[in-house]
């Protein structure tokens, strides 16, 4: 009899740990698009074992230093607007996809979020009025739209750090609106540096670190280049005791794609399937497993999935390579 309790117990047990364990976020960032999308646009997801998307409208700001942010125009594509972030969680939600509204800002030519910094007092406090606009609209329509995750911003440094007490009142605005899951999308060299994290629930971290420098990276090399950066990614998780959410990861199929995995120049043209397959599966085997690593979204997927991508692609885009194979395989386990 005490045997037969002994067995019962540890059933016990084990299957609590199995119903403990969290499953990871198996995310795409799903790419705004001029139409509407339908259930052709969304299985693929379905069928790469995906449960997340990322909705992504976008706001738009002249230059570096220019303080107003347009947004929800008629002139936008319909995905980076409101009236698409309605319909694009609506048809996800049809395939049981879970969203992460993420409301991002681009500079015209491309220039990068990070370095958007006002020239004078006048001009942050037009850049917080207009920010404020944009960011709290969206935090409402998330929760309109029950979306799971609100992503607060993106690559956003300078003007994080050098208006700490705005993001600080900021955040508060926001949870008023919103009582979801907050993150925030910090750029691979700005994590540590974020003064907020103690506010989300996910440390949110866009995952371009490099690790190496060859023409087509190895998986061990990879695995060595992700030593450094990984204990220090570990390391914030446990001072704040959050999760960590790679916002976004991914790598171009071209050569050399893990030294410098943030860039998008056109001038590198040389295809390369096996480094971009290689680099990917290395951040599957360096995080996926650990209890802290949340899980992340796959940069980026685009909603003409038949037509997306290919093996004389050379952008992000993992949609009809080797490495959708691959991701489809991890994305398979919890």
């Amino acid at each position: 009899m005490n045997a037969f309790k002994c067995l019962i117990f540890l059933l016990l047990l084990f299957f609590q740990s199995c119903s403990s364990q969290i499953e990871k976020i198996k995310g795409v960032s799903f790419v705004a698009s001029r139409e509407s999308i339908t259930n052709d646009h969304t299985s693929p997801l379905v069928d790469i074992n995906a449960n997340y998307a990322a909705v992504m409208p976008f706001g738009f700001i002249r230059d570096l230093s220019h303080p107003e942010i347009v947004f929800n125009t008629n002139r936008q594509w319909f995905g980076e607007t409101e009236a698409g972030v309605k319909q694009y969680s609506k048809a996800l939600s049809v395939q049981h996809i879970k969203i992460m509204l993420k409301p991002q800002i681009w500079v015209w030519h491309g220039l990068f979020t990070g370095h958007i910094a006002m020239k004078d007092e006048k001009s942050w406090k037009q850049l917080e009025d207009s920010y404020s606009k944009f960011i709290l609209s969206y935090a409402e329509l998330a929760k309109q739209i029950n979306a799971d995750i609100f992503c607060i911003g993106t690559e956003l440094e300078q003007f994080i750090m050098n208006r700490p007490d705005y993001w600080k009142r900021l955040i508060l605005e926001i949870k008023k609106r919103y009582d979801g899951k907050l993150t925030y999308a910090a750029n691979w060299d700005e994590f540590k540096r974020v003064p907020f994290w103690g506010d989300m629930d996910y440390i949110g971290v866009d995952a371009y670190f490099p690790v190496s420098d060859s023409r087509t990276p190895t998986l061990e090399a990879c695995l060595v280049g992700w030593k450094k950066h990984k204990s220090e990614i570990s390391t914030l998780s446990s001072q704040y005791d959050k999760p960590v959410l790679f916002t976004e990861f991914g790598y171009r199929s071209v050569d050399y794609a893990a030294k410098e995995p943030w860039k998008s120049d056109r001038g590198m043209t040389q295809v390369n399937l096996a480094g971009q397959r290689n680099a990917t599966q290395a951040l599957f085997e360096a995080f996926w497993q650990e209890d802290w690593f949340a899980g992340g979204f796959v940069w980026k997927w685009h909603h003409n999935h038949e037509t997306a991508g290919g093996n004389e692609n050379t952008q992000f885009t993992p949609q009809n390579k080797p490495v959708e194979a691959l991701i489809k395989s991890y994305f398979s386990k919890s």
